[in-house]
C-alpha cells in the first residue's frame, strides 16, 4: 500500500471473491463499507484508471486508487461538552468517555455527541472516517463508558486502525454478569452477525463474523459476577452478546437481557433485584487500553477506574457477598 495524506494505493495481490466495497474495507480498516460506497458513488475509487461497478469483485494485479477528501465540517458545529481526556499529543487522545454520551450523530442524536466536543477541543481532527466520524478509531455503545482512542490525522488513523485490524491493540472491559460463569476463564469463540428475528440486533449466528472473547471472573457474588473481558476481535456489542450467548447478560443490559432477573429465585432473588435496582446502566466499562504509538513506537497503557455509579454497585455488591 503506498498513501499520502489524502490517497492510497492498492495492489490486489489474490483475488477472494469479494466485492470492492467489502474489499477495500478489509483492507483499509478505517474506512467503513458504507464510506467506501460513497466514495464510489462519488467516483474517488479507480481501479487501473478507470471507475468500476460497483458490483466489481477484485482480480490479482488489480491496481485501486481511492482519493479521501478531507472531512466536511457542515453540519458539524463544535459543541463546548466536558471531555476527560487521560492522555494527549499531536497525534491522538485518550477520552474516558462517559455513560450517556454518543460517541458520533446518528439517527437520534444529531448533536450533543463525542464527535461535537472534540471538534471544540481540537478544531481539526482525522477526516478518513468522513462527515459523521472524523477521528473516531474505534466506538464504545452509548451507555457503556470508558477508554476510547482518537486520531488527530490520517497517518495516526490508519496506523491505529491498522493495529486493530492485526490485533495489536489491547481493549479490556470490567462487566458484571448475571448468574455463575461455568469456569473462572472461558473463551469464546462464536460469530456474531445480524439477529434473525430483528434487524437492530446482533446475535451468535453460523454464517456471521469471526468474534473471540476472552472472560475472566474477578468476583463472585451471589447472583452474578464481576468479569474482565478482552476483545480478540471487535464486533459490534462483542461483550454483551457473547456473554447472553452464554446465558449470563449483562447487568442493566436492556438489549440481551431485560428480563434476567426473572430466572433467578430463592434466597439470591431479592439479592439480585437490590442489585439491578442500584445499576442505572448496563453493566460495561472500558477499563484498560494498550497500544503502540504509530508515530513514536512508544508502549502506551492507559486504565480508568469504574465511574462513580458502577462502583458504588460494586462496593455494595462485594460488601454483601462471602467468599466463594
Amino acid at each position: 500500500m503506498e498513501k499520502n495524506a489524502d490517497s492510497l494505493r492498492l495492489t490486489v495481490e489474490a483475488e477472494d471473491g469479494s466485492r470492492l466495497d467489502a474489499y477495500i474495507a478489509a483492507q483499509v480498516p478505517a474506512l467503513s463499507r458504507t464510506r467506501v460506497a460513497q466514495l464510489l458513488t462519488d467516483g474517488r475509487i479507480l481501479v487501473n484508471g478507470a471507475p468500476p461497478k460497483k458490483s466489481y469483485r477484485p482480480v490479482a494485479g488489480d491496481v485501486i486508487a481511492i482519493d479521501i477528501p478531507p472531512a466536511e465540517p457542515a453540519g458539524m458545529a463544535p459543541e463546548d461538552i466536558p471531555l476527560d481526556i487521560v492522555y494527549e499529543d499531536s497525534d491522538l487522545l485518550v477520552v474516558n468517555k462517559p455513560a450517556g454520551l454518543v460517541v458520533h450523530p446518528a439517527g437520534g442524536h444529531p448533536t450533543g455527541t463525542l464527535v461535537h466536543a472534540l471538534l471544540h477541543h481540537i478544531g481539526d481532527l482525522s477526516g478518513i472516517g468522513g462527515v459523521l466520524r472524523p477521528g473516531i478509531v474505534h466506538r464504545l455503545d452509548k451507555d457503556t463508558s470508558g477508554l476510547m482512542l482518537v486520531a488527530k490525522n490520517d497517518a495516526t488513523h490508519r496506523g491505529l486502525s491498522a493495529a486493530l485490524k492485526k490485533r495489536e491493540v489491547r481493549r479490556i472491559y470490567h462487566a458484571a454478569a448475571w448468574g455463575h460463569l461455568a469456569q473462572d476463564t472461558i473463551d469464546v469463540d462464536a460469530p456474531i452477525g445480524r439477529a434473525r428475528n430483528d434487524r437492530r440486533r446482533m446475535a451468535v449466528v453460523p454464517d456471521g463474523r469471526p468474534a473471540r472473547t476472552r472472560l475472566f471472573r474477578m468476583a463472585r457474588w451471589p447472583a452474578a459476577d464481576l468479569i474482565r473481558a478482552e476483545l480478540d476481535t471487535g464486533r459490534t456489542h462483542q461483550i454483551r452478546v457473547h456473554l447472553a450467548h452464554l446465558g449470563h447478560p449483562v447487568v442493566g443490559d436492556a438489549t440481551y437481557g431485560p428480563n434476567a432477573t426473572r430466572g433467578l429465585g430463592g434466597s439470591t432473588r431479592g439479592w439480585a433485584m437490590e442489585l439491578a435496582r442500584r445499576v442505572p446502566r448496563q453493566f460495561l466499562h472500558a477499563a484498560e487500553l494498550h497500544f503502540t504509538h504509530p508515530t513514536t513506537g512508544e508502549t502506551m497503557q492507559f486504565e480508568a477506574p469504574l465511574p462513580p455509579d458502577l462502583a458504588a454497585a460494586a462496593e455494595w455488591a462485594d460488601s454483601t457477598s462471602t467468599a466463594g
